[in-house]
């Protein structure tokens, strides 16, 4: 048997349908070739998964800070840096990247970004400290985020141009899943390794791995069998990119769905907070974020090749049964803040709870993912992306702020009113129109 048959085996196997060669809203050049780059591109999305899994902003990078004796006031711009920087510049790059006809190089650059950046922060760690390591490691940050968002607006781009749309949410289930199985093991390393604190040339370690799995990421994933795709539009980069706001204005699914994205942030925005209470009601911290760790990959393992196959019938409703599942979970918590706080000192009660708040986080990220990516095709789709995540990066910028909430109406207080916008968020789903 060849090789070409058997990936083509393989894959029919892993889609679960005897059309596995059905090919819709990609041309037939690219259908001709969609086993080799649906397997391509679960290998590079899982080396660069397990990246992100290992260079954490919200455990790792806080802690090296922390070791390296970094001002508290720095430590905190981690998360938004991160996450809004990846995103907000991406109208501006979505000009660009739309004049060229093969735009995988674009995400293999981004990779490649992230690699130096993240092992320039292992160096940082072993060779500096104080204020001084604090400001290194920030402003490699930044060009870690820009080279995210490079990453980030090719990818939904090449997706679309080479996999077929019932077979997207599949892709990222996969992906998302194999990463979880290498989370599992870190987490239990940590659970092992509990007493024992890491020191700076330790996180230089990781962060390296970090680094080298997104150089081989990258290096996978300019296998990739792409075509040449539409190139129309140019001028000035800032005026076009603006101009494409009008897309808000004009086209009311996309504003709906980007309205809903925004909401559906309480699940990501909760989570520091049900970590922060566990910390609170426990003393066994150490061993909380080896639980915490192993939670999250689990949910990751399990749940995403469900909610990736689920996504391929209906991306709307995986959006709205995740949302389901973190808004009801925080206003369980609300409950039990109130009524049975003792509960919060069993130390496994609220890994758990994470565990669940990461089932319905997956949904969520999985589901609007491939409903961004099915909603429009061509350029439409990187104006798209591009659109959507600036205005999220934006609303991310301000998020921060809900924590200054907790000294009003406490933890569980916040994590509440997180899940009621959680509902109104899936209130505003069900108005959106089913595109599988």
């Amino acid at each position: 048997m060849s090789k070409k048959i058997k990936i083509d085996s393989l894959y029919e196997k892993l889609v679960n349908e005897e059309d596995a060669r059905v090919c819709k809203a990609i041309d037939e050049s690219a259908c001709k070739v969609v086993p080799g780059n649906f397997f391509i591109t679960i290998i590079s999305y899982f080396f660069n998964k397990l990246a992100d899994s290992v260079a954490n902003a919200k455990v790792v990078l806080p802690w090296i800070m922390e070791s390296l004796n970094v001002p508290i006031f720095l430590i905190s711009f981690l998360v938004p840096i991160r996450e809004s920087g990846s995103l907000l510049p991406q109208l501006v790059i979505a000009t660009y990247i739309r004049k060229m006809p093969i735009r995988k190089n674009i995400w293999v650059l981004g990779s490649f970004g992230q690699a130096l950046c993240m092992i320039g922060i292992a160096i940082v760690a072993i060779t500096l400290e104080g204020i001084a390591a604090g400001y290194a490691i920030i402003g490699l940050l930044i060009l870690f985020s820009l080279a995210r968002g490079l990453s980030s607006v090719a990818a939904k781009d090449v997706v679309g141009k080479t996999i077929p749309k019932t077979r997207r949410g599949a892709l990222n289930g996969w992906s998302a899943s194999a990463a979880g199985i290498l989370v599992i093991a870190l987490g239990i390393y940590f659970l092992i390794n509990g007493e024992k604190p890491f020191s700076p040339s330790n996180f230089a370690v990781l962060l390296s791995l970090a680094g080298l799995f997104w150089i081989i990421a990258g290096i996978v994933y300019s296998r990739i069998k792409e075509f040449d795709g539409e190139t129309e539009g140019g001028g000035n980069a800032a005026v076009v990119a603006f101009k494409k706001l009008s897309i808000l204005k004009t086209d009311k699914n996309f504003r709906l769905f980007v309205i809903t994205r925004a909401l559906f942030l309480c699940s990501v925005l909760s989570a520091p907070f049900y970590v922060v209470l566990a910390q609170k009601n426990s003393d066994s911290n150490t061993y909380l974020l080896g639980l915490f760790i192993l939670s999250s990959g689990m949910a990751n393992l399990f749940s995403a090749p469900i909610w990736g196959k689920f996504s391929d019938i209906s991306s709307r409703k995986v959006m709205i049964y995740g949302a389901l599942i973190c808004s009801v979970l925080g206003i369980f918590i609300f409950f039990m803040d109130m009524y049975f706080q003792s509960l919060f000192s069993i130390i496994w009660v609220m890994p758990i709870l994470y565990f669940i708040l990461s089932i319905g986080y997956q949904g969520i990220r999985i589901g609007r993912k491939t409903y961004l990516v099915d909603l429009a095709e061509g350029n439409k789709r990187t104006d798209y992306v591009a659109v959507s995540n600036t205005l999220i990066g934006i609303i991310l910028l301000f998020s921060g702020l809900i924590g200054t909430l907790s000294s009003i109406i406490s933890l569980a207080g916040v994590i509440l009113f997180l899940s009621i916008l959680g509902i109104i968020g899936i209130i505003l789903a069900l108005k959106l129109p089913e595109i599988e």
